[in-house]
């Protein structure tokens, strides 16, 4: 039997190289990996010189973004081209963490027969719901990011796109977000995973929710993360509960893991294992 690749799709404001730690437990399980930037993510990001330290926040709040125009359905078509190429290597198992879900659910619309399984790792599955109305829901509201505001660094209708300070020096604001996204790590590890991200990310997150007669014949996994601050569990249970309610003779797999929504990008052995455990015997 040809080998399964693992396609990992990143969420908001990141890129590839966030997944280069479970790449790296994976390959040394004898896995095969490859981790996709989005559009407009990666090397084709836009870092404005105004970003760099000194900052200078009134031109970061003005400085045009690449992210302008790019919104969910080019997400997918550039996901649908490289599951193409990599089906005909073999199987592939189609992973998404956070906002990448939604990248997850559009291919699995779209073209069923090219992915073996989809993998959502606290992560949108839209399926009663658009995103909007997820993220106005009761389950949402304790999400940690609410009180995040103060990141966004420019107009997003004047710039097409959110931007973010992620290096700001308040320290309210860092103490919020290392709550929200990294409870569980050191202060090394909140600031490298920082580094990691990208100031602009897309406004479109479209309104697609998923398709019992595509998506719905795909097998898939849910990894709860269950000190997730900024995707509450509650939500994270709401997306589970609402897709085996709208395909209930193809179930979500549910597996747990006990860490915060970045630990599973930053410490990724214990994920690795769980994804390990999804390839044929």
């Amino acid at each position: 039997m040809t080998a399964p690749t693992f396609v990992f799709v990143h969420g908001a404001a990141s890129n590839s190289f966030t997944w280069a730690p479970m790449q790296r437990e994976l390959a040394l399980r004898g896995h095969r990996s490859l981790a996709v930037d989005l559009p407009g993510h990666g090397f084709g990001a836009t870092f404005p010189a105004a970003y760099q330290a000194p900052q200078d926040l009134a031109a970061l709040a003005t400085v045009p973004s690449a992210m302008a125009g790019i919104g969910h359905a080019d997400n997918v078509a550039h996901v649908l081209d490289v599951v193409r190429q990599v089906r005909e290597y073999g199987p592939v198992i189609l992973v998404g963490h956070s906002r990448g879900g939604l990248t997850l659910t559009g291919v699995g619309n779209a073209a069923p027969d090219l992915v073996d399984r989809l993998v959502y790792i606290s992560a949108w599955c839209c399926t009663a719901d658009t995103p909007a109305g997820y993220q106005a829901s009761a389950e949402n509201a304790s999400s940690a990011l609410a009180g995040l505001g103060g990141l966004v660094a420019g107009n997003p209708m004047e710039l097409g796109a959110l931007r973010f300070n992620w290096r700001t020096a308040d320290p309210e604001l860092l103490a919020t977000l290392r709550e929200a996204v990294l409870a569980d790590g050191t202060d090394d590890e909140f600031y490298a995973y920082l580094n990691s991200l990208e100031p602009d990310e897309s406004l479109d997150v479209g309104e697609e929710r998923a398709d019992p007669e595509t998506w719905g014949r795909i097998p898939r996994t849910y990894v709860r993360l269950t000190g997730d601050l900024s995707m509450p569990i509650a939500l994270q249970d709401r997306f589970i509960a609402d897709a085996d309610a709208l395909t209930p003779g193809n179930r979500f797999d549910v597996r747990s893991l006990d860490v915060s929504h970045a630990a599973v990008l930053v410490r990724p052995g214990e994920a690795a294992a769980l994804l390990s455990e999804l390839l044929p015997k």
